[in-house]
């Protein structure tokens, strides 16, 4: 069986691997009814082994459901990298049982012929240890640009252009469906909130529509869930296109995966514009293009792991627009918050203290 925290990264693994991945949740049949996962001790998963990617997302809540579920005669596989934000729930599960050193570890660090054409990948190897990314930019197909601009204002006006025109003109790319903008912070010029509203009128103007707050929802928007809603099956940092919208039922229809899912109006709480994601919502996607904005107004979250988990969302190309006093902040800042866990000292403890 093959699994993922979410539903885009599990949507990779099938693609990549041709068999099927579900999200976690899934795999562990949440029911509504019973208020928890049908899957456990009692009842575990068919199979002999289990993989699981994207486990630095995962919380110690849910991985415990998840080691629950596991028969004991199976292989259990994670595949994950420390180096990416921890998860957004409690503990850090990945981290500790690595540095436990209970149970074998295997680090791809080496970085292939064929990986060397990627600057991409190389900035990536870069960041992760602490040196500036090569920014030059001269040659024009590379897959890693730095455009260095020091005034907000002007850094929203080229994420637009680049979005909007540049990035689709040169590398033939769907504004929408195939361009991410990532972004350290919610507020701000160049923070989620206000380059959501400038991307829709960018991308997706026109009238009419949904108004939610200061939120306008129109058909073609790209919106994101925000919180797990398993009567609908859909989770926290789904993405999808609006595909019709119903005055008189009071009903948006919206197509997560291609899977039509309608929500109420009253619902629309759950759901928000998702042109630009932060950084943690990020997490378990992949992109062909991506943007980053990289100012010093973001101080607070200027983190090695935060650019390096931004950046690694490309696959064909990244865009950073900002400053190069921000960049390096972030490369040179790897101090991050201490998570009291204790899970990696359990872990190397004699068995006798838990039984």
């Amino acid at each position: 069986m093959l699994a993922a925290p979410t539903g885009r990264a599990a949507k990779r693994m099938t693609e990549t691997t041709g068999h099927e991945a579900k999200t976690i949740h899934r795999l562990l049949e949440y029911s509504m009814q019973n208020g928890g996962f049908r899957k456990n001790e009692s009842e575990p998963l068919n199979c002999d082994l289990l993989i699981v990617d994207e486990a630095s997302m995962i919380d110690t809540i849910l991985f415990y459901h998840l080691l629950k579920a596991i028969p004991l005669h199976a292989t259990f596989v994670l595949v994950g990298d420390v180096n990416q934000l921890p998860s957004v729930g409690a503990g850090n599960v990945l981290k500790d049982i690595i540095s436990s050193g209970t149970v074998p570890v295997v680090l791809l660090d080496t970085i292939f012929r064929q990986a060397r054409d990627s600057r991409i990948i190389v900035n990536a190897h870069r960041i992760n240890e602490g040196l500036l990314p090569e920014t030059k930019n001269e040659d024009l197909k590379s897959d890693f640009f730095f455009i260095e601009k020091d005034d907000p204002e002007t850094v929203l006006r080229i994420i637009l252009d680049l979005a909007s025109d540049r990035i689709p003109d040169h590398f033939g790319l769907n504004p929408v469906d195939e361009i991410q903008v990532i972004t350290p912070m919610h507020k701000g010029i160049v923070g989620a909130g206000n380059l959501n509203l400038e991307l829709q009128r960018r991308l997706n103007p026109g009238e009419g529509g949904v108004t939610r707050g200061n939120r306008i929802f129109r058909i073609g928007d790209k919106v994101m869930q925000t919180r797990n809603n398993y009567e609908k099956d859909v989770f926290n940092g789904d993405m999808g296109r609006i595909t019709q919208i119903d005055p008189e039922q009071r009903e948006i229809s919206i197509a997560f995966d291609g899977r039509k899912v309608v929500f109420d109006f009253v619902d629309l709480d759950e759901i928000v514009l998702s042109y630009a994601v932060s950084v943690h919502k990020s997490q378990g996607s992949e992109f062909p293009a991506i943007i980053i904005p990289v100012l010093t107004q973001h101080y607070i979250m200027l983190q090695r792991n935060l650019l390096y988990t931004a950046v690694t969302r490309g696959r064909k190309l990244v865009v950073l627009v900002g400053t190069r006093k921000a960049l390096a902040i972030a490369v040179h800042n790897d101090r991050m918050k201490k998570r009291h866990t204790f899970l990696s000292e359990r872990l190397k403890a004699p068995k006798e203290l838990f039984i």
